[in-house]
């Protein structure tokens, strides 16, 4: 772990990953668009060594998948797939139908579901049926008709995770051409109106190349957790919340904002001790090694770097950490003390794990049901009101030169 100073920052440490659609994978997009299925199987045997005579996971495999999970693994499952329906269901419960009138107009909302999204999970150096979880039960919350999920290599938690959540298919692909396959369609897979999901940097590339066919959800580099600790904090739970982040990939980052150089020293004495007995070492050890222990003066300067930085997650353990959480606005998802554990929020306290990185917090917050329907409003006007409008439509339309818009504003008048 790199340990600099605050006045040691410069532009470099806050500057955000360029997501230029690199050319293999436009070609990889094209290829699927035109050849479909053909395409799909060739570059699974090229990436990942496998081909198929149906991508779809029938139903003898998911027999099969859950035949090779424990009974603890799918209690796990079944228990997070509860708190997390819970929360979407309540966030969905706090936006309504919306009809109200101005000066006689009558005006409104709709609140409509998305018809069909596609789940994207990777599966990488881990099987991640939580990513299942996280994607698929908000569609289910917000009655999105159709919800496929797609996965490489795909491992029997996931498929059971899937399959517990809800998915109306489950396909046994992944990276581009998968992401091609659900914005395209082919012979055997109907396309989306919407992409989400986590990926890696081939797969962020490709959801910024289809992003206009359909929807996606945002773009997301690799995974990132900043800690902001004083005194308060506990050594041992920030080391391995550090560790936590950095044992995805190797361009994981962890990075702690803390006000005493003794405090960094201690995380990293701490850290290297546990990574001795990490299952994950070979990944975690070099990601931690990139990672950064920032030495700020005061709380200022802290608040100054996590709001410029806007990581994905952020824990602050700092006394008082509820009252000064509402200084911190920048960040894909807050943990508020020390025992709010940012694994937590992976895999079972409610909130969605599919968070904006590299910045994009500045922005958007994280995946959500919202991300699953549609705020479409209406309007209804009579004559009367017409009248009214049509007076104020009229002056606007000419003032733009807009003459067939005065046109149909007069008609009514």
């Amino acid at each position: 772990m790199n340990i600099i100073g605050y006045n040691e920052l410069d532009d470099s440490f806050f500057e955000t990953l360029d997501y230029n659609v690199e050319e293999n994978v436009k070609n990889i997009i094209n290829d699927v668009k035109q050849n479909g299925d053909n395409a799909i199987n060739r570059y699974c045997q090229l990436f990942d060594k496998c081909s198929f005579d149906n991508f779809e996971v029938s139903e003898k495999e998911i027999e099969k998948a859950y035949s090779l999970v424990s009974e603890d693994k799918i209690k796990a499952m079944k228990k997070s797939i509860k708190n997390v329906r819970t929360f979407a269901k309540r966030q969905l419960n706090s936006i309504k139908k919306l009809d109200t009138k101005i000066y006689g107009c009558k005006l409104g909302h709709r609140i409509i579901p998305l018809e069909s999204v596609g789940c994207y999970i990777p599966g990488g150096n881990y099987p991640l049926p939580s990513s299942a979880i996280m994607t698929i039960i908000p569609a289910k919350v917000a009655k999105v008709q159709r919800i496929y999920a797609f996965s490489p290599k795909i491992k029997p938690e996931t498929i059971v995770a899937s399959h517990l959540s809800g998915a109306n298919k489950i396909y046994k692909i992944g990276g581009v051409q998968a992401i091609a396959a659900a914005a395209y369609g082919t012979e055997t897979i109907k396309r989306v109106n919407k992409i989400v999901g986590p990926g890696n940097k081939y797969v962020t590339a490709a959801k910024k190349e289809v992003y206009g066919v359909c929807g996606i959800d945002f773009l997301a580099g690799p995974s990132e957790v900043m800690i902001v600790a004083d005194e308060t904090a506990n050594p041992e739970f920030i080391a391995a919340d550090m560790l936590s982040q950095c044992e995805h990939d190797l361009d994981a980052r962890a990075i702690l904002v803390t006000f005493d150089i003794e405090i960094g020293k201690e995380v990293c004495k701490i850290a290297n001790n546990m990574l001795k007995l990490l299952q994950t070492k070979e990944i975690a050890q070099k990601s931690f090694g990139n990672s950064f222990c920032i030495i700020c003066n005061n709380l200022e300067e802290a608040i100054d770097v996590a709001n410029k930085k806007a990581p994905e997650h952020l824990e602050l353990c700092i006394k008082d950490a509820k009252e000064k959480s509402h200084l911190f606005y920048n960040y894909g998802s807050l943990f508020i003390g020390n025992y709010s554990a940012e694994v937590f929020g992976d895999y079972t306290s409610g909130t969605n794990h599919t968070l904006p990185t590299n910045g994009v917090a500045k922005y958007t917050g994280g995946l959500s049901v919202f991300d699953y329907i549609k705020i479409q409003t209406y309007q209804m006007s009579s004559r009367l009101n017409a009248r009214h409008l049509a007076k104020t439509a009229s002056i606007l339309a000419q003032t733009e030169g807009l003459y067939a818009h005065k046109l149909a504003s007069d008609l009514r008048k």
